[in-house]
């Protein structure tokens, strides 16, 4: 057996595990009272792992030095300040910058550098890039839940789309989303779109992202006090604006049920939004696969 036979027959042997463990669709929690459960997912180290880099630059040279999206994400803070990057900075050109992967590629690249990202993952052993919520996200697309997709990415929503579509061409998922909605918060038109020209950070994007989301949610579907809303998420930061917008919408939807996702945990924290308190349960494996149906 040559080399890409045996890849082929991993990957088959691993396509019909997952579809085996989940052969059965699940109706929604409250699907007979005409309630459905959306999931909302961050993508970079919650979904899936990928090798994109950000690029510091010195600050007396000039020079490029290229750290993974997880180391970023704790040094944030700290670029240019203190610690081992206090002589770099960010450029937030979207070409040439730090983040110039984490945007579409203009005509000189072959492939868009999320598209070429996703393909160099999927290469690798599924363990390397199967983000904390890879179960629960495989969940919701096989049993057809409405799912939104907000990322700190900029690329266009239809790159990230064309991008979800390599997992399932490579069986990895049985079908694609249900798609709500797709906002990639960095992505100009959707950036503009939420922030109306104001000064917004990431976090703030997002939290107008959700609000959106689950204001889509509620003219596709119609109004129910049975729908359940949920968003998993890695980031500190950004967990703390998703805890915000999920009691905005609490307060205007009070009879609907709002959970925030802790996936920078051990074990993941479901907490749900009460108008006067939150509810913390941790998680394990199996539950994850029915983040926001179950109790």
């Amino acid at each position: 057996m040559n080399t890409n036979d045996s890849k082929k027959n991993s990957h088959f042997s691993h396509s019909q595990l997952e579809l085996a463990i989940r052969r059965s669709h699940q109706p929604d929690r409250n699907f007979e009272k005409g309630g459905r459960s959306f999931y909302f997912f961050d993508l970079d180290d919650n979904v899936f792992f990928l090798s994109t880099p950000v690029y510091l630059f010195h600050k007396k040279t000039g020079q490029e030095i290229a750290v993974s999206s997880g180391e970023f994400s704790q040094v944030f803070a700290d670029i240019g300040k203190v610690g081992p990057y206090k002589d770099y900075f960010l450029e937030y050109n979207d070409q040439t910058g730090s983040f110039r992967r984490f945007r579409d590629g203009n005509e000189k690249f072959k492939f868009q550098p999320f598209l070429e990202d996703l393909r160099i993952a999927v290469s690798k052993a599924d363990f390397e890039w199967k983000g904390p919520s890879w179960s629960c996200f495989y969940h919701a697309s096989f049993n057809q839940r409405p799912v939104s997709l907000i990322t700190a990415r900029g690329h266009a929503p239809e790159t990230i789309k064309e991008g979800i579509q390599i997992f399932v061409k490579d069986g990895y998922l049985p079908k694609e989303p249900n798609y709500l909605s797709v906002y990639p918060v960095n992505y100009p038109s959707t950036r503009e779109a939420l922030s109306q020209g104001r000064e917004m950070d990431v976090a703030e994007l997002k939290l107008y992202a959700i609000i959106a989301s689950v204001e889509k949610a509620m003219q596709e579907y119609g109004e129910s006090p049975h729908h359940r809303f949920g968003m998993s998420d890695d980031d500190p930061k950004n967990l703390k604006m998703i805890l915000n917008a999920m009691l905005i919408l609490k307060k205007k939807y009070s009879e609907n049920s709002f959970f925030v996702i802790h996936a920078n945990e051990k074990d993941f924290i479901k907490e749900e939004v009460f108008l006067d308190r939150t509810e913390k349960t941790p998680l394990k494996l199996q539950a994850q696969l029915s983040l926001f149906s179950n109790k």
